[in-house]
């Protein structure tokens, strides 16, 4: 008999990223003795996550925590978690859209939601920041479908669409889209614009660093200097974007701007925070594809001002180290210049890769650090 504990769980990748997915209820309800369970399914803190399961990144250490909700038209609650690599935290400060992609199909295939035909609308409530969003999963047959023809850059192959469209993230961490007030600012000698369009984000002009903004993110990262200068301005802007002391936090991100190569809307190099995206972050290129679209913004004068008039749904084209991320927006400018987000939705795509027990060792430790 083994004298580990078994914890029921799925491993999805979602999106370009990857995760462990739990019900709630098969987790402490303790948060200190849940997030120190956290850290050993992934093998944290270590670099490499030899002892877990987490795949030694950012992006490949996350987990989702899923309910069925109680809250009306809204289907379950899902709860993100970055679990760090080399330090015992664990951290829900943001929400992750990849991992969101993931949810629905989880969800279904947990019976916290009944399939209604072909496709099935799964209503989905982000605890992290208390925006919602609704993802369409295939379900032919009753059964999630993910297989299909979809493909999104960063991802190998191809697979099933997962669509998800957003409502209110409009200032969902910070409490306002333009949490510092201004479209652009100078901190540190460095223009900058402060977004949050779903997920705080700090853009700066790729050249007033001498870079050309197409660096490969194995360059970038092993740019010291650079990664200090970005660091020295996110914990300055922290609080000016109403974060508090962002120090051990996971926001804002610091995205490296510059004009698009390949026939997108902007071209994007992200740091989440310190680890170089290989792609770009869901709700990440949502903010950037709004900065856009918002005047006076470092980023809409970087695509000449042609965007002006986005009363009508379009899509855009946000670029990054692996390809391109499409995003369909939609925002409102009054008379007076306020910028209302309308709509944002966008096309990802998921598969179940694994689902049984995550092993935690016995006398697992429980002094950790939540953030």
């Amino acid at each position: 008999m083994t004298t580990q504990q078994a914890i029921p769980c799925s491993l999805y990748r979602g999106g370009t990223s990857k995760g462990l997915f739990f019900l709630e209820q098969d987790l402490p309800l303790d948060e200190r003795e849940r997030n120190a369970v956290l850290l050993a399914a992934m093998g944290s803190p270590d670099e490499r996550q030899i002892d877990g399961l987490g795949g030694a990144h950012p992006l490949t250490s996350k987990v989702a925590v899923v309910r069925k909700s109680e809250k009306p038209d809204v289907d379950v609650d899902y709860l993100f978690l970055q679990v760090a690599l080399e330090k015992p935290e664990v951290s829900t400060n943001q929400n992750c859209g990849n991992i969101l992609a993931g949810v629905g199909p989880f969800a279904i295939e947990q019976g916290l939601v009944e399939t209604s035909g072909d496709s099935t609308d799964v209503r989905i409530y982000l605890d992290n920041t208390g925006a919602q969003a609704v993802a369409r999963v295939q379900t032919p047959g009753n059964a999630v479908r993910y297989s299909g023809t979809t493909r999104i850059d960063g991802v190998p192959g191809a697979a099933a669409p997962v669509s998800i469209e957003f409502t209110d993230i409009e200032g969902s961490s910070c409490g306002a889209l333009l949490p510092t007030g201004q479209a652009m600012e100078n901190l540190e000698g460095v223009d900058v614009t402060c977004i949050d369009n779903g997920m705080p984000v700090v853009l700066m002009r790729a050249v007033d660093f001498g870079l050309s903004g197409y660096e490969t993110p194995e360059q970038l990262e092993s740019d010291q200097t650079l990664k200090s200068r970005l660091e020295n301005i996110r914990l300055k802007v922290g609080q000016r974007m109403n974060l508090g002391d962002v120090k051990a936090k996971t926001v804002p991100k610091m995205c490296l701007i510059s004009p698009a190569k390949n026939g997108g809307l902007i071209n994007t190099r992200t740091f989440i925070p310190h680890r170089v995206h290989e792609a770009i972050g869901v709700l990440g290129s949502v903010s950037v594809a709004t900065a856009c679209l918002i005047p006076d913004t470092l980023a809409y004068a970087m695509v000449s001002g042609s965007l002006s008039n986005a009363e009508s749904v379009r899509e855009y084209a946000v670029e990054h180290p692996s390809g391109s991320f499409s995003v369909e927006m939609q925002l409102k400018f009054s008379a007076s210049g306020v910028v209302t987000v309308q709509r944002a939705a966008l096309l990802r795509t998921a598969r179940l890769l694994m689902r049984g027990e995550v092993m935690i060792p016995e006398g697992n430790p429980v002094a950790i650090k939540a953030n």
